[in-house]
């Protein structure tokens, strides 16, 4: 099992969840973040720091994010990786752009 980030976090891109990740499997593209399978050790850190519920295990990706599983294996390893806070995007897809 992983954990996944799901299109929820693009354009709104918190990354307290990178921070708590004691593996490095975080990794940061321009408008989201994606986890790299092969890294993550399912320790769930991250689905409970995520302010707008964008993480989900595997195997409990709701229906409609389903792809974001495949998303996430083929993209975490093309961009850096990413292990501490920065400031929130909040960018025009943002569909919770009040937090």
């Amino acid at each position: 099992m992983a954990y996944v980030v799901t299109e929820i976090c693009v354009d709104c891109k918190y990354t307290s969840c990178a921070a708590v990740c004691p593996v490095e499997a975080f990794h940061e593209a321009e408008d989201t973040l994606y986890i790299d399978p092969d890294t993550c050790i399912d320790c769930n850190a991250c689905q409970y720091e995520c302010p707008i519920d964008a993480i989900f295990p595997d195997y409990d990706v709701p229906e409609k994010h389903k792809a974001s599983i495949e998303v996430n294996a083929k993209e975490a390893t093309k961009y850096p990786v990413i292990v501490s806070t920065k400031a929130p995007l909040k960018g025009p897809k943002c569909a919770d752009s009040s937090k």
